[in-house]
């Protein structure tokens, strides 16, 4: 029993001097729980995402269209624009005409047009138009459900308008002031109450409609779809559904998660052959190699390139057997591809000799590249879409390489953007490559590598 006593002591021993080994234990879940717990709303009451940028243009004039945008605004979900900014920095309200240009920018993916005769026109009814860029399905799938939540729920007076519309269209504005005049008679003789407040009340649109989506409501929430008024609204709701870029992409699904998993592996991968260089210190390569005439930023540079190359070969790789696995479009985009995979896989290159250079041995530097790798996959997009975390935290997404490959990937495969348009993106990348390397190589021109 003595002897197992100082076998387990010694084995806890060696096993706390293992910095790497702790982290690997206890940082890394404790980072993805501290993650996870903020996607799926277990570190908060108000669940869900938040700050998604959502255009709306209102053409209408009418009290319920102006509620539905404050409705709108109300929502933590969304952050709302109503206005362009001229190149004179002075704004203006938003017109349909902006959407489209914007949209394709990339300033927003989603708006929502409320047109002049939104709540009239030649039949019964609303009539919305939404704009779209779903490049994440269920980020999309959830700006929609919210936008229906909030028409179907809130502003239910938009349909008491649209019938007002439509009997002023139909018996003319002087008739029409007269029926409602009778009609107010009628219910404050025949219900009681006072006849200028019903009046007011009719025109406002308020015919019930919002007790109806009460109930409605309340039957959805206790599962009995048959009472729900959510049925009987969208009938006479229109929503115009246009979505703006992606329209022509082929399979669409494959093609929206394959640059967030293509990232993530080359990352992984990337990351271990920078390991590799503490076997060539070990081997006693670097001793042979310094004294030829070789520097140590040349022999860090050279397998820089190396990564870079191999990099480039596995996104190829990948994309190439997304292509005929699933359909993805991968011919047609190629040139900006190989360039928008030559950037990511320089600034993934660049992470892996940093971690090499600033790590005491190969299981601290495979340590801290597994914390990084996974930290940044989940915080960057590739796991889930960046709007379902905090604010603080889609700010912190910016400053990672997944990020900004995911929506380079995006805009060439999905957006099929031109060189031209990609450049600021392959700039940031290749920017981080930059400057994450002259760090590396800073540091491993000052570091030990004879131990």
């Amino acid at each position: 029993m003595n002897a197992i006593r100082v076998l387990l002591f010694k084995g806890f021993a060696r096993y706390l001097q293992n910095r790497t080994a702790v982290a690997l234990t206890f940082a890394v879940p404790i980072a993805m729980i501290y993650i996870f717990g903020w996607v799926f709303g277990l570190n908060r009451k108000d669940s869900g995402p938040s700050g998604i940028r959502l255009a709306v243009v209102n053409e209408s004039s009418g009290p319920a269209t102006q509620k539905l945008v404050d409705v709108l605004k109300g929502e933590k979900v969304f952050q709302v624009i109503t206005t362009f900014t001229k190149p004179d920095k002075t704004t203006r309200p938003l017109a349909e005409a902006d959407l489209r240009p914007l949209i394709e920018d990339g300033a927003f993916r989603f708006a929502i047009v409320i047109p002049a005769k939104a709540e009239g026109g030649g039949n019964f009814g609303v009539r919305l138009k939404f704009f779209s860029n779903p490049l994440n399905e269920i980020e999309a799938q959830t700006v929609n459900g919210l936008l229906q939540k909030a028409i179907f729920s809130h502003v239910p007076e938009l349909l008491g308008q649209s019938l007002q519309a439509k009997a002023r269209d139909l018996i003319g504005e002087q008739r029409f002031g007269a029926f409602n005049d009778a009609l107010a008679t009628a219910i404050a003789n025949g219900f009681g109450g006072d006849r200028d407040e019903i009046r007011a009340s009719l025109e406002r649109g308020d015919f019930g409609l919002s007790r109806v989506a009460d109930r409605g409501t309340e039957a959805g929430q206790s599962g009995d779809g048959k009472n729900g008024a959510t049925n009987y609204f969208s009938k006479i709701i229109s929503i115009e559904n246009v979505q703006v870029v992606g329209r022509d992409v082929r399979s669409p699904a494959a093609t929206r998660v394959v640059g967030g998993w293509a990232i993530m592996f080359l990352m992984f991968a990337l990351n271990g052959a920078a390991t590799s260089l503490f076997e060539e210190k070990k081997s006693g390569m670097f001793q042979r190699l310094l004294a030829a005439p070789v520097t140590r930023a040349q022999i860090l540079w050279s397998r820089f390139l190396f990564g870079v190359v191999l990099g480039l070969v596995q996104l190829v790789t990948v994309f190439f057997v997304g292509s005929l696995l699933y359909g993805i479009d991968v011919s047609s985009h190629l040139g900006n591809l190989v360039v928008m995979c030559v950037a990511a896989a320089a600034a993934c290159t660049a992470l892996g000799m940093f971690i090499a250079s600033v790590s005491a041995s190969q299981e601290s530097a495979m340590g801290l590249a597994t914390f990084l790798v996974l930290t940044m996959s989940a915080c960057g997009g590739a796991w889930f879409p960046v709007s379902f975390m905090p604010e603080f935290m889609q700010q912190m997404a910016r400053f990672t390489i997944t990020y900004w490959a995911i929506d380079g990937f995006g805009q060439v495969l999905w957006a099929g953007r031109s060189f031209l348009q990609i450049l600021p993106t392959v700039g940031i990348l290749l920017g981080i490559a930059a400057a994450v390397m002259g760090l590396a190589v800073w540091r491993f021109n000052r570091g030990n590598l004879f131990d």
